[in-house]
């Protein structure tokens, strides 16, 4: 997948890296997601946000007229994602619900990815708010 990861931390870059092991097509950038850099996300299937970026109606509808077709927080919280409308745009959402330490986090955020790359759901991690054939292909 074609991936952009807003609001990288300095030490999140290698463990984020190391978890893809170029398995995606991913970028990173410090840079928090909002409507100056929502540019960014331009041809790519998934945006990796954090909880510091805020995806309400405007934000979730620019993304969904770039062709971004799924969202993942790397955090536990989803309440700065409006998955209502994420769900009525048919947005896949997912958080890293055992979040714990950062190469966990990484590696949650990349399996996730991974699981819809193939056709599969986030399991655990899914939050996505529409029917989905996809649940019933979990690993």
């Amino acid at each position: 997948m074609r991936v952009i990861a807003y609001n990288i931390l300095d030490q999140e870059k290698e463990v984020l890296a190391k978890a893809n092991a170029k398995v995606h097509d991913l970028t990173l950038i410090s840079n928090e997601l909002n409507l100056s850099t929502i540019h960014f996300a331009s041809g790519k299937d998934a945006v990796l946000i954090s909880e510091r970026d805020i995806l309400d109606r405007v934000m979730l509808f620019e993304l969904y007229k770039m062709g971004v077709k799924s969202i993942i927080t790397r955090s536990k919280a989803t309440d700065h994602i409006d998955l209502e409308y994420a769900g009525e745009l048919k947005m896949h959402v997912a958080n890293v619900p055992f979040d714990s330490s950062m190469e966990s986090i990484a590696k949650q955020t990349i399996q996730n990815l991974t699981q819809w790359m193939v056709g599969g759901c986030a399991g655990d991690a899914c939050q996505c708010r529409m029917d989905c054939a996809n649940r019933t292909k979990q690993s």
